[in-house]
């Protein structure tokens, strides 16, 4: 009786992005350089993200670009993108639902930019909260939101992602506010 052969294995280059992720998207160049922490040198390469898609085939401007990059930075430094999590170390007499004044002020800026887009339920709102700040793709937004019982097609939702960032970049002074005739 003859024996079975093993199949040889197949070693992944860790440091390349897999077969898989490749497939859903692109990245940037490695970009080397150290970790703060322990000063060890490392690599980072940065997926594409839907901003930098449109920025670079010309649908937004650089300022639409740079309001998105802020309200994003604002959302995580609010931590609304963070899962919660149990502390290892319990101190007694401490609470674990305190917030920093970083995050209390993220938060009122987060609201405010929100509010001036019609809040949460409105599409310009949505697009902001899930498309720039969960960094959702505007398809899985799209087919996730809708009004009045219809789901919002990809080419609106696009507009809807452009007009949010063309607001975006006024409230946070990017660009000049038009002046009243």
């Amino acid at each position: 009786m003859a024996g079975k052969r093993k199949a040889k294995q197949v070693i992944e280059d860790l440091s390349k992005p897999s077969k898989w992720r490749l497939q859903h998207g692109g990245f940037s160049e490695p970009i080397r350089a150290s970790d703060p922490e322990t000063g060890s040198p490392v690599q980072h390469r940065r997926a594409v993200d839907t901003l930098g898609m449109m920025l670079a085939s010309g649908s937004i401007t650089p300022q639409m670009h740079e309001a998105g990059e802020v309200f994003r930075g604002l959302f995580r430094a609010a931590c609304f993108d963070s899962m919660s999590t149990s502390q290892l170390l319990r101190i007694p007499g401490s609470r674990v639902d305190t917030l920093s004044t970083m995050q209390i002020e993220a938060r009122r800026r987060v609201a405010a930019a929100l509010d001036l887009l019609g809040g949460h339920e409105s599409p310009c709102g949505s697009c902001a909260w899930f498309v720039v700040g969960l960094e959702f793709s505007v398809r899985e937004w799209s087919m996730r939101q809708g009004w009045a019982g219809r789901t919002v097609h990809g080419p609106v939702g696009q507009g809807i992602l452009v007009g949010t960032l063309g607001t975006l970049a006024m409230h946070f002074g990017l660009t000049p506010r038009a002046k009243a005739a």
